[in-house]
């Protein structure tokens, strides 16, 4: 039977504004040259995730065909498709998400590009059950890419942005758990206010846990994106002017950042992850982690150096690694990217 034609969304003035208007960036491999104007004006399309410091993991990772690795954190896969082209049609690489919506997607993406299952095993599991992704079999590198994907930040219908109106969800996996409206309601004030400063080292913590807990107090609810933002903005009216935009803006982003780590327990998924990641890789076996903030990267600086010192890694980067100048313009969410790595003994 044959599908009726479906007319493109239609939007007023020149250039789509909202993310279900930019049908060029949701479909990527459709409109590749529309896409790539985008990438090289220096923003990231709604549709796709850039991969970050591509050549300085590979470098790192030094993949030979016939190796068997894990990508812990699937997302778009563009790191994936990196490090298969490396394995050049032999070996194995294992990959998990725990996203089911962008997870299939990326399946599929790959599978038409010659990567099915003789070549990459995709499961949908947190990497903090790294060691159950192939039990007995030791990897020759492990990549982990701590941040959220694209797709999933310009998505309103998601919950991860204060940009857009949309649901104040933040679920990596959108089936399972408690929405960050349902966290809210949860917490009283000093709770709330531990965990911003926590998360994310927010400076405003109190205040912002005050303003949003009153609201709870009056019977009142925060159950969308722009509600969490406009409270956030509302603690710091006391500021001047010249000032309370950039606050408001990064206070913005670190409210949304500490629920989120609070909503998909990341700290103990990632501390559990670090406590494994040594019993699963070879003697020589090389392991990259990208981190987005500082208490990631603590996190991921502070494990290493301990196993380092009890002698399981013979090897540990003393300094981050940081994306090029170049990278940053044309993909300005790999700012604040910190590349840690270890060879294990």
């Amino acid at each position: 039977m044959e599908q009726p034609h479906k007319r493109r969304v239609r939007y007023s003035g020149t250039h789509p504004r909202n993310y279900r208007e930019k049908y060029k960036e949701l479909n990527p491999d459709k409109y590749h040259a529309d896409v790539e104007k985008v990438i090289q004006s220096g923003k990231t399309p709604a549709g796709m995730h850039l991969p970050i410091m591509v050549s300085e993991i590979l470098s790192f990772l030094s993949i030979q065909p016939g190796q068997i690795g894990y990508d812990a954190t699937l997302g778009y896969g563009g790191h994936t498709r990196q490090m298969l082209e490396q394995l050049q049609g032999q070996g194995h690489l294992y990959a998990t998400d725990v996203d089911p919506i962008e997870l299939e997607k990326t399946r599929a993406r790959l599978a038409s590009m010659g990567y099915g299952p003789e070549l990459l095993t995709i499961r949908r599991m947190n990497f903090a059950d790294l060691d159950q992704v192939a039990p007995g079999v030791p990897f020759d590198f492990v990549l982990a890419d701590l941040g959220v994907s694209s797709m999933q930040i310009d998505n309103p219908d998601r919950g991860f942005t204060y940009k857009y109106d949309g649901p104040l969800d933040l679920r990596l996996d959108p089936t399972a758990g408690t929405t960050a409206a349902q966290r809210l309601r949860e917490l009283d004030e000093e709770e709330l206010m531990a965990l911003l400063v926590e998360n994310s080292d927010e400076p405003y913590a109190q205040r912002i846990a005050h303003s949003i807990t009153q609201v709870f107090k009056r019977g009142g609810s925060v159950d969308t994106t722009r509600q969490l933002a406009a409270l956030v903005e509302q603690s710091l009216s006391f500021l001047p002017g010249a000032e309370r935009k950039e606050a408001v803006k990064k206070s913005c982003q670190r409210t949304f950042q500490a629920l989120r780590i609070d909503v998909n327990s990341e700290f103990e998924a990632l501390y559990a992850f670090l406590e494994k990641l040594p019993t699963v890789l070879k003697s020589g076996g090389r392991a990259a982690v990208l981190t987005f903030h500082s208490g990631e990267d603590r996190l991921v600086k502070k494990a290493f150096q301990q196993y380092h010192r009890q002698g399981v890694y013979r090897e540990i980067s003393e300094e981050v690694i940081r994306p090029s100048a170049q990278e940053c313009f044309q993909n300005p969410r790999a700012r604040s990217t910190k590349l840690r790595w270890a060879v294990r003994a």
